[in-house]
This record gives C-alpha cells, sequence and structure tokens, in this order.
C-alpha cells in the first residue's frame, strides 16, 4: 500500500462477511501493526476521514476503532496534529523486566498472643470449652434458612429477635430493667465506650474513672478530650466521696461496680445508691461495664447498677466475646429510651451494623439454651482454675508473691511482697512466653504497691501450673536481685 500524503502506510482491510463487528477488525489489525513495529512508535496515522474512505467503511467505524486504541494507550491524539502511535506501549510496561530485583518484602511482626494465648493473658474466654460442635451446626443452619434479604444492610440497634433475647437474658441474670428497643448491638464494649465518649461528652469535660482502672475506658474518653479524674477505690468499690471539690463537676463517671477491674471488689449498695443519687441530682451519666459479671463463684451474680437506677442516667455495657470467643464480635448497650435514636444514627455512621448470621446464631444459641448450659460449665471450670493458681503460687512463691481468692472475675491480682517492680517483670517474663500485666498500668497515679494481673480462664489447670513452674524461678532472681 501506497504512503499516503497525510500519515504512515496502514496495511489494514475490513471483512464485511466475517462474524466479528467492523470496527473491532480495525482495531484488532491496527493493534497488531503497533506490536509488531508495521506502524512505529511515534508514526502518525491517517485521518480517520481518510481510513474510512480507503476501507469503504463507515467514518464512526474508524473513530469507534482509533478511540479504543487512544483508551488503551496504543495511540496518542494531540489537539490539531492528529494521532500518533503511542512511544511507550502498555504491552511494554506488562511485560518489560525489572531493572533491578526488588527487595525482599520484610515479614509482618506476629506476636504470638496473636497466634495462640500465652498463659496469664487476661480476658481470654476458655476456648478449650466452646461447644464448637454445637456452634457450627446452628451456624450451617442459620446459612441454610438465610434469603437474599438477609444479606443486606442490617439495622444499625442489632437484629431484633437478638435484642429481645438479650433484654429477655439481662432481666434475668442481671436485673437489668430495659425494654429490647433499648439494646444495641454493637461489636465490642470498646465500641459501646467509644459511642459513649463520643455522645455523652464533650472535650474538656470532667469523666470520673476509678484508679486503678480499665486502660480501654480511660483511653476512649482521653481520645476524647475529657480530663480524667482518678477516683480511689477501697474494699466498697469507687469513693465518690473522695474526689476533690475541684473535680467535683463531673459529667461522667465510669465504673465497673459488679467486679471491679482490676482488683475485683463489689460495688456495695450504700456506694451505688450514692453515685446514683449524685448522677441524678447533676443530670450526669454513669457507664457501667459489666465485663464478665457472669463469672460469680460465691451465691447468684448481683444485680446490676442499671436496675437501681430511676432517673434514666445508667448505660449498661456488656459482651459476649469473653463469654464465647473473642472473634464472635458481638457485645450490647443499653441506653435509656431517648437516647436510642441518637446512639443508633451515630453507630450507623461509624460501622454500619454487626454481622446477621453471627447475630441469628448467637439468638438460636441463646433461645435454645446452649448459653446457659456454656455459663454454667465455665463458671465451674474458672472457680477450679482461679483455686488451681492460686494455691500454685502459694505453695512455690510464698512469701514473695501474694494472691488470695476472689469471689468473682477472670483473673487475680498478684502482690510483689518482695518489692520487685512490676514493670521489670513484665519485660523479663516476656523473654520466657508468659503474660503478665503490671498493676502500675492501670494507674493514673503512682500505684501504692507492686502488683501483677494473672489471667487464669482461658488456662487449662496443668497450663496454669506449668506456668508457675516458669515464672517461679524468674520471681526468685529478681528477688534476689534486689536485696542484693
Amino acid at each position: 500500500m501506497a504512503k499516503r500524503p497525510d500519515g504512515a502506510v496502514v496495511a489494514v482491510f475490513a471483512d464485511r462477511e466475517a462474524a466479528t463487528a467492523l470496527h473491532r477488525q480495525i482495531f484488532d489489525r491496527l493493534r497488531a501493526a503497533i506490536l509488531d513495529r508495521s506502524l512505529a512508535p511515534g508514526a502518525r496515522l491517517p485521518s480517520t476521514r481518510t481510513l474510512a474512505r480507503d476501507l469503504g467503511v463507515s467514518r464512526n467505524t474508524v473513530v469507534a476503532a482509533v478511540e479504543q486504541l487512544v483508551a488503551e494507550g496504543y495511540l496518542e491524539a494531540k489537539v490539531g496534529a492528529g494521532t500518533y502511535v503511542a512511544s511507550t506501549l502498555p504491552d511494554d510496561l506488562l511485560t518489560a523486566a525489572p531493572l533491578k530485583p526488588p527487595p525482599a518484602p520484610k515479614p509482618m511482626p506476629v506476636h504470638a498472643d496473636d497466634l495462640r494465648p500465652l498463659p496469664f493473658r487476661v480476658g481470654m474466654p476458655a476456648l478449650d470449652l466452646v461447644p464448637i460442635e454445637t456452634w457450627r451446626r446452628l451456624m450451617a443452619r442459620t446459612w441454610r434458612t438465610l434469603d437474599a434479604g438477609s444479606l443486606h444492610y442490617g439495622a444499625a440497634e442489632g437484629w431484633p429477635p437478638l435484642r429481645r433475647a438479650v433484654a429477655s437474658y439481662l432481666a434475668t441474670a442481671r436485673g437489668v430493667r430495659c425494654a429490647p428497643e433499648q439494646v444495641l448491638v454493637l461489636s465490642s464494649c470498646q465500641a459501646a465506650l467509644d459511642l459513649c465518649a463520643r455522645l455523652l461528652v464533650q472535650p474538656g469535660e470532667r469523666v470520673w474513672v476509678e484508679e486503678p482502672g480499665y486502660i480501654g475506658a480511660r483511653e476512649a474518653f482521653r481520645a476524647r478530650g475529657c480530663r480524667l479524674v482518678p477516683v480511689p477505690v477501697d474494699q466498697e468499690g469507687i469513693d465518690i466521696a473522695r474526689v476533690a471539690p475541684e473535680d467535683s463537676a463531673a459529667r461522667l463517671a465510669y465504673v465497673t461496680p459488679s467486679c471491679q477491674y482490676p482488683l475485683g471488689m463489689t460495688l456495695s449498695l450504700r456506694r451505688r445508691l450514692a453515685l446514683l443519687a449524685w448522677a441524678r441530682d447533676t443530670g450526669s451519666w454513669i457507664v457501667e461495664d459489666d465485663y464478665d459479671s457472669e463469672y460469680r463463684y460465691e451465691g447468684r451474680p448481683l444485680a446490676a447498677l442499671q436496675g437501681l437506677d430511676q432517673a434514666g442516667r445508667v448505660l449498661y455495657v456488656g459482651t459476649f466475646n469473653k463469654v464465647l470467643f473473642p472473634t464472635l464480635r458481638l457485645a450490647y448497650l443499653v441506653v435509656p429510651p431517648d437516647l436510642v435514636d441518637r446512639f443508633a444514627e451515630a453507630r450507623r455512621y461509624i460501622d454500619g451494623h454487626s454481622p446477621i448470621p453471627e447475630q441469628r446464631t448467637l439468638h438460636a444459641f441463646i433461645e435454645e439454651g446452649h448459653f446457659a448450659a456454656h455459663l454454667r460449665r465455665t463458671r465451674i471450670a474458672y472457680h477450679q482454675r482461679q483455686s488451681t493458681l492460686v494455691q500454685a503460687l502459694a505453695a512455690r512463691l510464698g512469701g514473695l508473691v501474694e494472691a488470695t481468692p476472689q469471689p468473682a472475675g477472670m483473673q487475680i491480682v498478684a502482690r510483689l511482697t518482695a518489692g520487685i517492680d512490676d514493670a521489670l517483670l513484665q519485660r523479663e517474663a516476656d523473654r520466657i512466653h508468659l503474660t503478665v500485666t503490671p498493676l502500675s498500668r492501670y494507674h493514673l497515679g503512682a500505684a501504692s504497691s507492686p502488683g501483677v494481673l494473672l489471667g487464669y480462664s482461658g488456662f487449662t489447670p496443668e497450663t496454669l501450673l506449668r506456668a508457675v513452674d516458669r515464672l517461679t524461678p524468674l520471681v526468685e532472681r529478681l528477688a534476689a536481685r534486689r536485696a542484693a
């Protein structure tokens, strides 16, 4: 084919008898000519009008082929100058070898706790006691009965049948007074605390927190810009009578009345009533975190503070993640009726809703009696595990560590009577794959005495005994070093 006066030689033809559309034929043949360098990089194509005339097709057919080649990077259209073969082809970019081998990717750090819980990690449920086969069967049944509509976005407040089941359970087991509409299903206690921080307090306002107290709550309110006021606890729990006058105008109090975290005492009735009276008289809020109230080993679990509230000032937080398994990611927040819409709207914009299949499976697990049976089984096991740990510490580390049985909870406080620095013990325990949590971490001020928090609920008695065996020489060595 002779060279056209307005562009490069283009050896292209169109077959009207072929099944392939004409514009696609032109596209394919122009692309092939570009790739085999029949059309060299930088060569200018004839105009679309000229190509259309030579091929005997409409100009629109040629324009469609050329525009696609431009879109895919084979041609470059220059306004007022025509269309040219691209200097760098997309196929070259896809097949060209790198100038030098890329560096080997760095392995992502994985903490051992991410693979398996190390003794004495706190807050770990007994995964060895989870009725996995029952859960698997209920989950399979859930998926068999789901329809397409169930795969849509769910309600921010939670699946209504689960909210009803939670309200019924809380009324019976915890003395919580609420309608199902007041229950919000969330992913965790931390998510509930985050919502409370966002919606109940403003930056700069005071929030009372227990001293020592739960780190996650402190950080949620600190992130909101609140002024944290540490309120001392003693054997009766938090003592708001000891709040300094300049800190008395708090907007919110965060408490763990059933089993104070981390020390484990129960808030006395006298102080419960004083706290409720303060909230009623000042219009302030109380956030009651009932994270492990199911695990009480002396008598029945104590009624929730929320059940005594007559003024609607208490928000109640609980979780299934510490009762069943952490990857479940289902917890709940009970809010006063006039806050439901506000909290639901905020939750909707944060993460939408909790997974519907898990909510439906948990609902079946509760309604068919498996949840109550699991609580009975784990309550007995945790009491045994606590006893095993306390007795082993007394036998191996008596005189250096003091730990006493607790009436509730999933961990104990081990006081370091030899005066060992608890943060140093944590660092040294990490080296031998033990997780001990310094009590000093839970204080906003200075800790009165060193100690560590030891979780027992997630570990068999045999595992706890072996862990104490590993801990013993470490504590003895640190005590000897301190005494020298």
